[in-house]
């Protein structure tokens, strides 16, 4: 009978794999310029011992590429700020884009934030001015429920118009009418796959980053490994495709030991800033010699030829 395996030994390897993971996602994925077209995020509500995280997730509509997430203690702004900044990173710029939420309200101040560019309007000195892509949807949709079954779903445009957004749906495949479907249907991707994110279980997670590895390591497989059902039926493409493959960003499946071993380029060298005060004084030639420092001598230099006198008292002869 083999020997069983600790489980802090499992635990070291989601971390490494989950590092690697977030090191990939961040090279491959955050790097490239895709248009988005349709976006959807969301947030799931994970217990813990003795403390309640949110994880936040959002995807790519058309080709159902997850392109971030966050894990934090608190659902504050500072959690949806950070997930659409990592939308942002994928995204081309000023690109039509739609971006179906649920009613949490500190969605729009963050995808405003998220989406925008400074553009200088005026000659000369000043500030340039910040600037909403003109071509940003915005949609909302609240499902009121009664008995743990849906009832009612709201569906408003919180920025720009329902033609242009229906628009950017049909081009999507995102489904007839403003919904938030597919990045729910991730939700529930990520609590199959990932144990800590379970309901009801008795291994729940006890630190933000076992979450944030295991994260990584689902949504980097899931992008990169596993091919989707959705995608792979004839109506989309065909074949087994993942969502890089559909993204474009590869042209095979990868297995687990492809990502664990790919080589991720380090950041580019920059060179650090000087601390201190600007030189002002101009450099001085090289070829001029440079003037002596000190007093002048008074004395003259002795003779190399000439023997030393001896210092000190003569010595007496016995």
């Amino acid at each position: 009978m083999p020997r069983a395996l600790d489980e802090r030994t499992v635990a070291s390897w989601r971390d490494r794999a989950g590092k690697q993971g977030e090191k990939v996602h961040h090279a491959l994925i955050e790097q490239a310029t895709l248009d988005l077209v349709h976006v959807q995020a969301d947030e799931m509500r994970v217990k813990g011992r003795s403390m309640i995280a949110w994880m936040g997730l959002s995807m790519m509509v058309s080709t159902r590429l997850w392109l971030g997430g966050v894990v934090s203690l608190r659902r504050d702004t500072t959690l949806a700020d950070r997930m659409m900044r990592q939308v942002r990173a994928c995204s081309q710029a000023t690109c039509a884009l739609l971006v179906s939420t649920d009613g949490w309200a500190a969605y729009p101040n963050s995808i405003t934030r998220a989406f925008r560019d400074k553009i200088k309007e005026t000659v000369g000195r000043g500030r340039a001015s910040l600037r909403v892509w003109p071509q940003l949807c915005m949609a909302t949709v609240i499902k009121r429920t009664e008995k743990k079954r849906v009832v009612e779903v709201t569906r408003t445009m919180t920025r720009g118009g329902l033609d242009q957004a229906s628009r950017l749906l049909q081009v999507s495949q995102g489904g007839t009418v403003l919904n938030t479907a597919i990045t729910l249907r991730l939700n529930a991707t990520m609590r199959e796959r990932l144990a800590a994110l379970t309901r009801k279980c008795r291994h729940a997670a006890r630190r933000l980053e076992a979450l944030s590895h295991g994260m990584y390591l689902i949504g980097c497989t899931s992008n990169l490994c596993w091919p989707h059902h959705e995608l792979s039926k004839a109506t989309h493409m065909g074949f087994a495709c993942t969502p890089a493959m559909a993204s474009g960003l590869t042209d095979h499946l990868w297995s687990m030991g492809e990502v664990l071993t790919y080589k991720v380029a380090p950041p580019p060298w920059v060179e650090p800033k000087r601390r201190g005060r600007p030189r002002t004084r101009p450099t001085l030639d090289p070829n001029r010699p440079k003037r002596l420092r000190g007093r002048p001598r008074k004395h003259p230099l002795p003779e190399p030829t000439l023997t030393k006198r001896p210092r000190g008292r003569p010595r007496k002869l016995a």
